[in-house]
């Protein structure tokens, strides 16, 4: 299966991983764009801000970093998400820690489908593809 899963923060674990990785790949798929190998690394805030400063001069937490890597092939993917970030996110956002995981891991896909959320209008459709595919998934 071209999606992986990496787990670099312990004690995190999820179920259905295999229908979430067939849903990732079908993302690709109605979105147009050839998938051939992307990596989910599940980090800490400390490592994520590490490659933020490390790759992108960015001296703050965040809660994914994308890596397009991609070559002749299709899409080749890094996508780092801190758990840490996905639960202070879901208490803020008062969704379940489940909702917000899954709304980053999309978020990180959709990006590789080439969507953006620099400006508001970029954000406002990145929102709105994210909501999408949660429902989607979880109806």
């Amino acid at each position: 299966m071209a999606v992986q899963f990496f787990y670099l923060k312990g004690g995190f674990r999820f179920n259905n991983r295999t229908l979430l990785k067939k849903f990732i790949d079908n993302i690709f798929k109605a979105e147009g764009v050839k998938l051939h190998s992307l990596n989910y690394i599940f980090c800490s805030d400390e490592y994520l801000l590490q490659i933020n400063k490390s790759y992108l001069n960015h001296d703050y937490y965040t809660d994914i970093i994308t890596f397009d890597l991609s070559n002749s092939t299709g899409i080749v993917g890094e996508i780092y998400i801190s758990i840490d970030r996905v639960v202070q996110n879901a208490s803020t956002h008062k969704c379940t820690i489940t909702q917000e995981l899954h709304r980053v891991i999309f978020h990180g896909a959709l990006h590789l489908c080439g969507y953006k959320d620099k400006s508001k209008r970029d954000s406002v459709l990145m929102r709105q593809m994210e909501d999408k595919y949660l429902t989607l998934y979880f109806n």
